[in-house]
């Protein structure tokens, strides 16, 4: 009744839980965490830091009794834990669970965890502040990433095959094709992403749009005077411009490296963590998100950022 009051909209996407949960003993139950009351654990891929840490913040001011412990890790990480830590409740990822997945959890454990997405981010290109670069197409990304083009030029990321940020560059990107490990490196998160960039002048970074990109937040400001945004040439415009990436290119897709954030939850009764997943969903947590400067999938006005900053001419 208490999810009911909170979230109106969830009803029919809890039954799966409610009915799960009426087959436990009731020694079971009573070890259950509950909507707004007790302690889980989740696992997040580490790019979307800022932005859940929020959510978490503002979720347990609502609620004091519950409490949700964050492990930010690369993304392989946190499907590592969906799959074989009975512990993990909860993982927020760049993707939902393909077939095969599916059919894993269908065969061996005859549920199958619930997934969707709640908002858009973005993969960044950050250069150095003083760089004269500025302008990419997504093939001289490939080419450079293959070791093809611009060799002295490295490319740092947040790990090397694990991480969210990896994954969707393999596949949006070099479409299955392999990276140049001599000219791409690996930081260990996304911060030291921004200063190896912020250290060295003829370098590409690529992070996740959450860790730099709101105009409002203070510490994210301070990394911006470190390192610069580059644009990146539209592939759905008629004129294909060069697009930076904020709100209003993200929700569009005009910026083309846009992914998603996804929850998976692995819960098989009405507990903390399906309240948190039914905050994430709703106005509290999509309003979030939007104030993040990220693209909440709930309507909301997107709003135009000016930056004060003159476009580079192609």
């Amino acid at each position: 009744m208490i999810l009911i009051l909170r979230y109106p909209m969830v009803i029919a996407g809890f039954a799966y839980c409610l009915i799960m949960s009426c087959n436990n003993s009731e020694k079971d139950k009573k070890a259950y965490d509950t909507p707004g009351h007790g302690t889980i654990n989740i696992s997040v891929d580490e790019s979307f830091k800022p932005v859940i840490e929020e959510q978490i913040k503002m979720y347990e001011a609502s609620f004091p009794d519950a409490k949700i412990i964050a492990h930010y890790k690369p993304e392989a990480e946190c499907f590592k834990d969906l799959w074989k830590d009975t512990v993990t409740r909860l993982i927020i990822v760049s993707r939902g669970l393909n077939d095969k997945e599916e059919d894993y959890f269908k065969n061996n454990m005859n549920y199958v965890p619930g997934w969707n997405i709640v908002a858009l981010d973005a993969v960044v290109v950050l250069l150095n502040a003083k760089s004269n670069d500025s302008l990419f197409t997504l093939n001289r990304l490939k080419l450079q990433m293959e070791g093809k083009i611009n060799r002295h030029q490295k490319i740092v990321f947040d790990g090397v095959n694990a991480t969210g940020t990896v994954r969707f560059i393999l596949d949006s990107v070099l479409k299955g094709n392999k990276f140049d490990t001599t000219v791409v490196k690996a930081a260990k998160n996304s911060d030291e992403v921004i200063d190896y960039i912020a250290e060295t002048p003829n370098a590409i970074g690529l992070v996740g749009f959450s860790h730099i990109g709101n105009p409002e937040d203070t510490a994210q400001i301070n990394k911006l005077k470190k390192v610069k945004m580059a644009y990146v040439q539209c592939t759905i415009c008629p004129d294909s411009p060069f697009v930076k990436p904020m709100q209003q290119s993200i929700s569009s897709k005009h910026y083309p490296l846009v992914r998603g954030i996804y929850y998976i939850i692995n819960e098989t009764h009405l507990g903390l963590g399906t309240d948190f997943t039914g905050f994430l969903k709703f106005e509290r947590g999509q309003l979030i998100f939007r104030r993040a400067y990220l693209v909440p999938v709930m309507q909301f006005d997107v709003r135009a950022v000016k930056v004060n900053e003159k476009i580079p001419e192609n």
